[in-house]
């Protein structure tokens, strides 16, 4: 049933462009997608994703559930990336562990996807609100990679060590983050399509919906161009970004699994906090990142994302978090 789940999520268009960009890189081809129209896709991308992201959160009826549901969602997106990043200093500079940090502390829709999928095989049933809460984890991820990386930078283009960054303040960081442009986009159509009227709203649906994919695809195929380049980067970092890749979100979903009943019983719900927290974004936060921290090395946080922790999670990560939640909770 996985292996279906894997061979449909390969044949997947927007991941073929992906290939399709490094085989163009490997074969030496000139293809290339201009920079100004790259930037423009990243900013679509954004735009399109809060802006249904506020809409799903539009519809829901609020429970003492559903927001006790969101706060757990929220903190899983601010802490994951903290905790990360820790880690991936370990190896990796600033850039590339923010990057990373923020990739899997934020959440993928795809993946989402496959896990209501997965849960309709299994006959297990969900609430509507984890779409919203799903909308809801894309945006603290990122905020939370720049905030590191702005501390760990200093705002001083330099590496420092925390406690030897001074003159900067805490709030100084935290504004610096929330009016970055990807950051503040994705928030503010977010917030748009929460207040905005449900027929208006259908007005640009073709435009937020019926092309998403199309220029996902794209995106995707300037996101394996660049990969293809910088591959060697990738594979030059040792077993330490393919670890990181497999090991943190089998853990990440299995604590998720388990402290998830302390705000829900709905089995469902649960499973999709699961693949939330185990998720890694390979498209709202590589459009951010590629705007905000340019000096980020894609060869190293997308293919981390998309072709090693997405796989993992729709084979061994779904039946994995699954079991945990029928047979633990707090």
């Amino acid at each position: 049933m996985n292996f279906d789940l894997l061979i449909s999520n390969i044949g997947n268009p927007a991941f073929l462009f992906f290939l399709l960009g490094i085989l163009a890189v490997k074969f030496k081809s000139d293809l290339e997608i201009p920079a100004n129209s790259s930037k423009f896709i990243s900013i679509y991308l954004l735009f399109s994703i809060g802006f249904k992201g506020g809409q799903h959160l539009s519809h829901e009826h609020f429970s003492w559930e559903i927001v006790w549901s969101m706060f757990f969602g929220l903190l899983l997106s601010l802490l994951i990336p903290v905790y990360s990043f820790f880690v991936l200093r370990k190896k990796l500079n600033v850039y590339d562990s923010a990057a990373i940090a923020a990739a899997y502390g934020s959440v993928i829709a795809v993946t989402f996807v496959t896990a209501v999928s997965y849960l309709e095989m299994q006959k297990l049933n969900w609430d509507g609100h984890m779409v919203a809460i799903m909308a809801l984890m894309e945006s603290p991820a990122i905020i939370s990679g720049l905030i590191l990386a702005s501390i760990y930078n200093g705002m001083r283009k330099q590496e420092l060590p925390l406690q030897e960054v001074k003159g900067i303040s805490f709030a100084s960081v935290i504004k610096h983050s929330l009016t970055n442009g990807s950051v503040f986009l994705i928030v503010g159509s977010l917030m748009i399509g929460f207040l905005a009227d449900a027929k208006q709203a259908e007005g640009i649906k073709p435009f937020t919906n019926d092309i998403f994919k199309g220029f996902l695809a794209i995106f995707l195929l300037d996101m394996g161009i660049t990969s293809g380049r910088k591959l060697k980067d990738f594979i030059g970092n040792g077993w330490f970004p393919l670890a990181f890749a497999v090991i943190i979100p089998l853990l990440n979903g299995g604590i998720a699994a388990v402290l998830s009943s302390l705000v829900t019983d709905q089995i469902g719900n649960r499973f999709l906090f699961s693949i939330l927290a185990a998720s890694a974004s390979y498209i709202a936060v590589p459009a951010a990142v590629k705007i905000a921290i340019p000096k980020a090395n894609p060869g190293i946080y997308l293919p981390m994302a998309l072709v090693i922790t997405f796989p993992i999670n729709i084979t061994i990560g779904m039946p994995f978090y699954l079991f945990i939640i029928k047979n633990m909770h707090l």
